[in-house]
């Protein structure tokens, strides 16, 4: 053994923080090995972005289908503490025995009384835009994130409810079919936890496409990004999975409607902020093939319709991703190499300008609807974490290991590890691999009871 590690007494007790498909594959990995997990998400239910997928490439299996059965082995399991609705505050002492608080932010729903039945939520008059459906559709105040949340419980928006904001309303503690079950007045509190290894896997945020002003995102209300695309549709989306224009309603708001009618000519554009000196110089690595799988969603639900991909390299890198590709220009997808410079409004009409490097030409066309194939960027409290925990980032923001080659779940402070996109682009396999590896070295030191001194 090198001089200077010593046999320490590391704390079992693991805290995982995300609960997207790495934190749950972390999570799960730890504590069916007999040793408890912590798993803190900081909204109201595990799933992260894997979540509202539609389906995944390149198999084209049902997103819901793989990951809900994980999602509640999570709930259940007697060896995790599911913290939804929770943030990491603080971290203190050392390698095997880190003093951790924790913010529980107010849910004003009892989660152990609370039946979900819902009535609560059908009597807020408070409407709101839905995180979980990338904004295409409202909820209430009062809300279970999507049907699938683990848990499955309601929780209120402080932001958004009438009674926080003025001591007004309360109409779902009248409509509340379970005595005491909805406190109003419930306040934030902060709890200490004690753990000895601690595994980040907070993911991504995607990329703000009204920042690329060129294509009208925000401006023209049928160019979406992908995300807003793949809620669309998911039988549980706005319109039941119907692909619709979206238009404005009596209030302003842009919304989907299976009053609307259904586009005949669709653009998919890849490397929407990335690849570009202008946003992020990386490759997002996945847009390519969920941008094929966008396609591919489109033909199936709308067998005639005109589908084009413009892109400016096909990566195709993984298991059957050739493959996949291949499939997509089969079903008579027109796939342009080259890049997009402007979209504009005409008669009605979206007005793409755009290369054909391989015809080595400038080419305009008239579709119904574009789809901003947008690139991940890190999370939104990647640099505020970076600080806490002691650990790096590279220069794009990503959390980064001394030796990314041969040691990726490494962060160069002992005793915490780092797994998933939050450590860089990846696809959902590679991001299951290092969640596993990340919950293997922790396993390793509980084990070994082996730290830096």
């Amino acid at each position: 053994m090198n001089n200077n590690r010593t046999q320490v007494k590391i704390c079992p007790d693991t805290l995982v923080i995300g609960g997207g498909i790495a934190g749950i594959q972390a999570a799960l990995e730890i504590a069916n090995g007999n040793l408890n997990v912590f798993l803190v998400e900081k909204t109201g239910t595990i799933g992260g972005h894997m979540a509202m997928f539609d389906k995944t490439f390149p198999t084209l299996d049902c997103a819901a289908c793989i990951l809900t059965p994980k999602m509640v082995e999570v709930g259940q399991h007697s060896n995790i503490e599911l913290l939804t609705y929770c943030e990491v505050m603080d971290v203190k002492g050392q390698p095997g025995n880190f003093k951790v608080t924790i913010l529980k932010k107010a849910k004003r729903v009892n989660v152990e009384t609370c039946i979900g039945c819902g009535t609560c939520a059908e009597k807020c008059p408070k409407n709101v835009p839905s995180e979980f459906d990338a904004f295409t559709t409202l909820r209430k105040a009062i809300y279970i994130p999507f049907p699938q949340a683990v848990p499955n419980k309601y929780l209120i928006d402080a932001d958004y409810c009438i009674y926080v904001e003025n001591g007004k309303c309360g109409a779902c503690v009248k409509a509340c079919l379970v005595q005491d079950c909805i406190n109003l007045d419930e306040k934030d509190e902060e709890i200490e936890i004690t753990v000895g290894n601690i595994i980040v896997a907070t993911g991504f945020k995607t990329f703000d496409a009204s920042r690329v002003s060129q294509f009208g995102y925000g401006k023209f209300p049928n160019v979406l990004t992908s995300l807003e695309f793949e809620r669309l549709v998911n039988a549980a989306g706005p319109t039941e999975g119907n692909i619709k224009f979206r238009s404005q309603d009596k209030k302003g708001n842009w919304v989907f409607s299976n009053d609307s009618e259904e586009p005949e000519r669709i653009a998919i554009i890849h490397c929407v902020g990335s690849r570009d000196e202008n946003y992020h110089k990386y490759c997002s690595k996945v847009c390519c093939m969920y941008s094929l799988k966008l396609a591919h969603l489109v033909k199936e639900k709308l067998p005639d319709a005109d589908v084009s991909e413009y892109y400016i390299d096909m990566r195709a890198f993984g298991k059957g991703y050739e493959e996949f590709y291949q499939r997509i220009e089969e079903e008579g997808v027109n796939i342009i190499r080259g890049k997009t410079a402007k979209i504009e409004q005409r008669n009605g009409n979206l007005l793409i300008r755009s290369e054909d490097i391989e015809n080595a030409r400038l080419i305009e066309r008239d579709v119904d609807m574009v789809i901003l194939s947008v690139g991940i960027e890190p999370g939104e409290n990647a640099a505020e974490l970076s600080k806490m925990l002691g650990i790096s980032t590279d220069n794009d923001g990503w959390f980064s290991s001394p030796d990314h080659l041969l040691d990726p779940v490494a962060t160069g402070s002992e005793g915490i590890t780092i797994a998933g996109v939050c450590e860089g682009p990846k696809d959902i396999p590679d991001t299951v691999v290092q969640a596993s590896a990340a919950a293997s070295r922790v396993l390793q030191r509980i084990l070994t009871g082996v730290s830096s001194q």
